[in-house]
């Protein structure tokens, strides 16, 4: 398939290595124009410490091979056909696999993709920032029972089967923390360059009888795949490259039982691309968790904004249908080891007031914490003296953010129209506010034509 081959810029995006540029008249307000700006690795993401698994820690040695297959923890292999889908197969049978091997699940690669909001056909390929847009938005996933792939439409009025609440990303090329995820997740979404498509199977880097491949060059990843063991000793005389030394990762692909053994390859730790984007999908739960999801980024993390400092604080005003708790907020984390402060204003005031007020008399604390790896999260709510907060019908609230982010100049994730023809962005859907310092605030909407990226999650009472 065809994945845009700025995929592997937007991941240094979400690494928040690039630098800022200063588009508005406000207060020192930086702002990432564009998702394509630069192409290197963070140096600091290679150093990054992997969160503990269910059998093994940071300090543990881990086995010199492993496959999901034997552990129960792979689902069926499927094929894309001629369209450009392996970003919504990759992305599914991630996501399938990570509630392997007590749920099995079959999610419909045809609804994610003829239903994300982007403005891109199947046969045009795709990249996993559309997969975490639709899925974190709750738009699916779905089964494929009630939408099979390759028939071009798609059933109205799906609901979906599950709740992702949280993804986050592993350090590019840190092999252990791969291994690491692969055991506790069951499997990694990561991406590739090849020039071998369903229809042609035939490439210089592979070699067929060993189902053996291997890339080194420059060539952006234009191909998804889904990491689902490895092998240490892996013989490196299997690979059609010349590479310095053994091993290789057990990939599962989206070309059928007819490509690989079975449908799945071998690729060598020395690939230039592998293990570069890495996502995981690390809180799945079921569709009644919540009973409403308070968004306005559908289109999801396009860019980000600050005010050249780690630290930058956002806010979301939302108004309430009926008598509600409000439970828990979802925002993304841009770089490793992003600490934040979230806090609550009840019966939040007009515009005029926030911006000049800031509602600093009336907010609440209502939870503090970090986050380890770059990715989206949920987090859970409490107010003081651990009471609730119980939303009148047509109240109007506010969620407030204080991120710091390590080493970021933008900490706050947002959506907008980044003029690529991917998808028009609606901005009259959100009230956002952004602040230096949690008393000075500016509409976003309004001044910077962007949405923050910052959900609400209640119950109803």
């Amino acid at each position: 398939m065809k994945v845009r081959r700025w995929l592997i810029i937007l991941m240094a995006v979400f690494l928040c290595i690039y630098s800022g540029i200063s588009l508005y008249s406000g207060p020192g307000l930086y702002f990432i124009k564009s998702a394509k700006e630069k192409t290197e690795v963070s140096e600091t993401a290679a150093k990054d410490e992997p969160a503990e698994t269910a059998a093994y820690a940071d300090g543990d040695e881990l086995p010199e091979a492993y496959d999901g297959r034997l552990a129960g923890r792979v689902s069926e292999v499927q094929n894309q056909g001629s369209l450009g889908t392996c970003w919504a197969f990759a992305s599914l049978m991630a996501l399938e696999s990570s509630l392997m091997p007590e749920e099995q699940w079959n999610f419909s690669e045809d609804h994610m993709s003829l239903n994300n909001g982007f403005s891109i056909s199947q046969e045009s390929g795709g990249e996993f920032t559309m997969s975490m847009a639709y899925l974190l938005s709750w738009k699916g996933p779905v089964t494929e029972e009630e939408d099979p792939y390759g028939d071009g439409i798609s059933p109205d009025g799906l609901k979906a089967v599950k709740h992702v609440q949280e993804i986050q990303f592993v350090p590019a090329k840190d092999y252990k923390k791969i291994k690491l995820a692969v055991l506790q997740y069951g499997g990694v979404q990561s991406s590739l360059y090849t020039s071998m498509t369903e229809e042609y199977r035939e490439s210089d880097y592979y070699n067929k009888s060993r189902y053996a491949y291997c890339y080194v060059g420059s060539e952006a990843p234009n191909h998804d795949s889904v990491i689902i063991g490895w092998d240490d000793n892996y013989p490196k005389e299997n690979f059609n490259t010349p590479v310095n030394g053994d091993g290789a990762f057990i990939c599962t692909n989206s070309w059928g039982d007819g490509f690989g053994e079975l449908g799945y390859y071998y690729v060598s730790y020395y690939d230039s691309n592998i293990g570069m984007n890495n996502m995981i999908y690390t809180s799945v739960e079921p569709p009644d968790n919540y009973d409403h999801i308070y968004q306005s980024d559908m289109r999801g993390w396009v860019g980000q904004i600050g005010y050249g400092m780690e630290t930058a604080w956002f806010s979301s005003v939302y108004k309430a249908g009926s008598s509600q708790e409000l439970q828990s907020v979802g925002f993304y984390a841009a770089g490793r080891h992003t600490s934040y402060e979230v806090y609550v204003v009840r019966h939040a005031d007009e515009e005029t007031v926030i911006i000049n007020e800031g509602g600093l008399e009336d907010r609440i604390p209502a939870a503090k914490g970090t986050m380890d790896y770059s990715g989206y999260y949920t987090v859970n709510l409490q107010g003081e003296n651990g009471e609730g907060f119980y939303l009148d019908p047509g109240e109007r609230f506010a969620v407030m953010v204080k991120i710091t982010t390590p080493d970021a100049i933008h900490p706050v994730a947002i959506e907008y129209d980044a003029k690529d023809v991917r998808t028009t962005v609606d901005i009259t859907d959100g009230e956002g506010y952004i602040s230096p310092d949690g008393i000075a605030w500016e509409r976003v909407e309004k001044k910077q034509n962007c949405n923050l990226c910052l959900k609400a999650y209640t119950v109803d009472r």
